[in-house]
């Protein structure tokens, strides 16, 4: 059935709404202002449907064309991703898959995360912040920077680069490319 064209699946909902209120074909041709020999060939499939003919016997049949169809039932937006565990920091995707090559992130900086590695990673594209709680320490080469809630950054990831907590957890949002991604949540 998921893989019915579109002319399958009209025509068994048009057998099926037609014996579902136990109209005839006669009644349902009347109603559609079509030919009984025509309505016959379409849920035959003897006949070829065409979109002049869905207004009329959605209209026979007291049904929308979508419900005629039978459209697959709508997408669920909702991101259910796993949260990944790293380092002291939380993520939890908001998007399920790379959208133009951005991956979006609610991220959770633990209050304990406060010592920088040895060494800083780098890795191509661009990484962007938004602090929505907390205050976020944000190591860019040798320069710090504190972000207040409300704040963000847009760097390059040619830059070495890392973040931590201040003085208690922080939360953020965070957009990276596919690089970021491997680097942040596989590193």
């Amino acid at each position: 059935m998921a893989n019915d064209s579109i002319d399958q699946r009209v025509r068994r909902r048009l057998r099926d709404l037609r014996a579902e209120r136990g109209l005839t074909l006669a009644q349902v041709a009347e109603r559609a202002n079509v030919d009984v020999s025509t309505l016959s060939r379409l849920e035959s499939g003897k006949r070829r449907l065409t979109l002049e003919h869905l207004p009329g016997l959605a209209a026979a049949l007291g049904v929308s064309i979508d419900e005629l169809i039978g459209a697959p039932p709508s997408f669920d937006p909702r991101v259910r991703g796993a949260p990944r565990r790293l380092d002291g920091v939380t993520l939890w995707p908001l998007t399920r898959e790379v959208h133009g090559d951005l991956l979006a992130y609610k991220v959770h900086i633990s209050a304990r995360r406060r010592k920088p590695p040895a060494e800083m990673k780098v890795h191509a594209g661009s990484d962007w912040l938004y602090v929505l709680s907390g205050r976020l320490r944000l190591l860019l080469g040798e320069d710090e920077h504190i972000l207040e809630p409300g704040e963000a950054a847009e760097f390059s990831t040619w830059t070495p680069h890392w973040f931590a907590a201040v003085d208690g957890p922080v939360e953020v949002i965070l957009i990276v490319g596919p690089d970021g991604e491997r680097m942040h949540l596989h590193s």
